[in-house]
Order: C-alpha cells, then structure tokens, then sequence
C-alpha cells in the first residue's frame, strides 16, 4: 500500500514542479507546506475521482441502511464516533439524519467540508453532554434553549 501523503515545503514545488509532481507515482498526495498560510494537497486527477466515487457510494449506503436497518446504525455510528455515547438518544438520532443529508449533498457537490463541519459542531455538543458543569451552565435558564437567534434585518 502506498503511503497517504508526502510533505513538501511550497517553495521546493515551485522551484522544481516537474520533480515535485513525478513524486505523486509513489504517494497519494503531496502537502504542500506554507509558511503564514494554509498547506495546500496535490493529488492526481483520477485520484481525486475515485475518492469521490467512494464517498458518493459511502453516503449512498449509509442511508440505505439508515432506511432498511434503523436500529443498527446507532451502534455502528457510536463505534465510528465514540463521543456520540453522550449524546441523549434524541440527538443521536438526528444527528444520523443530519450526517445522511449532509453526506449525500456533500458528496453530489464532490464537496466534504460540510460533512467535517457537521462532524465538527455535533462532536462539540457531545463534549457539552460530557461535561456536567458545561452542561448546567449552558441550560441554567430558566426556559433552557432560549430558541435560535433571530436574523439580522438589512435594514440596520
């Protein structure tokens, strides 16, 4: 198997592209180091479509089972996640709708940043479950949620 990645500063890519990109016949990708600023990833074209093609089919079964198998995509997802053990049954539940939605948009976008997002944001509100003062403090109200913010008019 070949490995995921090799790291390369930004300047080496630039100063020898050709050299640079021929070392993607023995690596996945390239992580092109940058200083001030974001790495950037180089990978070959039909690297990146079998990925897609992979994540469409991931996203694809995940809801297929979602819809045949209800009752054991809890216990396949807290093995995938294992934060999502704190999370009350309610929200592990939509949070299996939310990942089928999410997944299956993100991958007929070719776009997985949502999914992360999503990923991201229900793992944090696990670390809230798991923290029982976060908790208390965050539902000390007397009404709890106070509800979502409302929208910023554009009149202001």
């Amino acid at each position: 198997m070949e490995p995921a990645y090799d790291d390369l500063p930004f300047s080496e890519f630039l100063h020898k592209p050709t050299a640079s990109a021929d070392r993607l016949a023995s690596v996945r990708a390239l992580r092109l180091r940058r200083r001030g600023a974001d790495d950037l990833a180089l990978i070959r074209a039909d690297q990146l479509d079998q990925d897609g093609i992979v994540v469409d089919l991931t996203a694809r079964l995940l809801a297929g089972l979602v819809r045949t198998q209800p009752e054991n995509i809890r216990a396949v997802l807290v093995e995938a996640l294992p934060w999502a053990t704190f999370l009350p049954e309610e929200d592990l539940e939509e949070l299996v709708r939310e990942l089928i939605a999410v997944a299956q948009g993100a991958a007929s976008l070719a776009n997985l940043s949502p999914v992360a997002v999503l990923l991201a944001q229900w793992r944090h509100t696990a670390e809230v479950y798991a923290d029982p003062a976060l908790l208390h403090a965050l539902t000390r109200e007397p009404e709890g949620d106070l509800g979502p913010v409302p929208a910023v008019s554009a009149d202001r």
